[in-house]
């Protein structure tokens, strides 16, 4: 549990550097980091995405996924709870989900996080999640200059995630097959290219929807792979 800890302090830190940064940022400034992010959360997912070996498995789970989550609605309930949060935050950020959705994605989609929990659930020093945690940290800090307050409530989920894999490390270390963790980490990418074009507004894609796909690429990749 310790690499968690120091990984959600990392970017609680860094998300506050970055709020303190971003009242101060002039909106020219502010309009070319998010088009930085944009190119590197793209070459990001490429890099990531080119990991697969099975094309069609990559695209039976992407195509699969998206239909669960749009039949789950799950982008419009993000939404929801998003605008319940900025409420309570009184938040008039119009960024805040989508640096929420950012945030969470990046941090935690990612070999680093899968390997890095399962390293640290069976009782090794959690070297993986220290060393994500010096990437997250820095990673928060140009994050939450740009996208705000969403950045740092990312933290909810990202724990979540981690402890999860951690807590059933010893039963998924069984399953999750190197090869089955690079198609994992391939399809965590194309998502990340989605997310991308989103942040340089080029289309709006419903990302957050296609989240099922990182279960379906886990069962598919484990019988065929």
């Amino acid at each position: 549990m310790t690499g968690t800890i120091i990984n959600i302090l990392a970017i609680i830190v860094g998300s506050i550097i970055g709020l303190l940064i971003h009242s101060n940022l002039p909106d020219r400034i502010k309009k070319i980091v998010f088009q930085a992010i944009g190119l590197f959360t793209a070459f990001l997912g490429i890099s990531m995405a080119l990991k697969t070996n099975e094309i069609l498995i990559m695209i039976f789970s992407i195509v699969i996924g998206a239909i669960i989550g749009e039949v789950l609605k799950l982008e419009e309930y993000l939404e929801k709870i998003g605008n319940i949060a900025k409420r309570k935050l009184k938040s008039k950020n119009e960024k805040f989900i989508e640096g929420f959705v950012t945030s969470f994605l990046l941090f935690s989609i990612g070999s680093m996080t899968i390997l890095g929990s399962i390293e640290q659930g069976l009782g090794d020093e959690p070297k993986l999640l220290i060393a994500k945690s010096i990437l997250d940290g820095f990673s928060s800090v140009i994050l939450a200059s740009s996208f705000g307050f969403g950045v740092l409530l990312s933290i909810i989920p990202v724990f979540f995630t981690e402890m999860g894999i951690t807590i059933f490390a010893k039963w998924i270390d069984k399953y999750l097959e190197v090869a089955v963790i690079d198609e994992l980490t391939a399809v965590g990418g194309l998502l990340l290219i989605g997310l991308a074009i989103n942040i340089l507004e080029i289309k709006k894609i419903k990302v957050t929807n296609m989240l099922p796909a990182l279960v379906v690429v886990v069962i598919i990749a484990y019988f065929f792979v």
